[in-house]
């Protein structure tokens, strides 16, 4: 990760931890749009979206976390809780599954 992606992740951390979610989320849509492939900005900007009730957009987050990193316990948890927000249960019972199958141990993509 570059420095400057680096210091701009810090930065939008830094505004979530205060509850400047707006700005927090500007940031994350930064990070992302520097990065496709950055982990860890795909899952801050879900989690950010989902504390502001932006529920569709949240999941859309989550299912790249998802994606990018098929065997992260938190980015299946987070998702399912996203699932939950939006109220389809089922969806929301398959992640929870995921997450279970990695908490013992096991592989979502092997």
């Amino acid at each position: 990760m570059s420095d400057d992606l680096q210091d701009l992740f810090d930065d939008a951390n830094g505004y979530l931890a205060v509850g400047e979610f707006d700005e927090a989320i500007a940031l994350y849509r930064r990070c992302v749009a520097l990065d496709s492939g950055f982990f860890d900005g795909w899952h801050a900007l879900g989690m950010a979206l989902l504390k502001t009730g932006h529920v569709k957009e949240a999941i859309g987050c989550g299912l790249q976390s998802v994606t990018l990193q098929p065997n992260d316990l938190l980015a299946w948890t987070s998702l399912s809780q996203m699932y939950v927000r939006d109220g389809n249960i089922p969806e929301a019972e398959a992640a929870k599954g995921n997450a279970r199958i990695l908490s013992l141990g096991g592989k979502v993509v092997r």
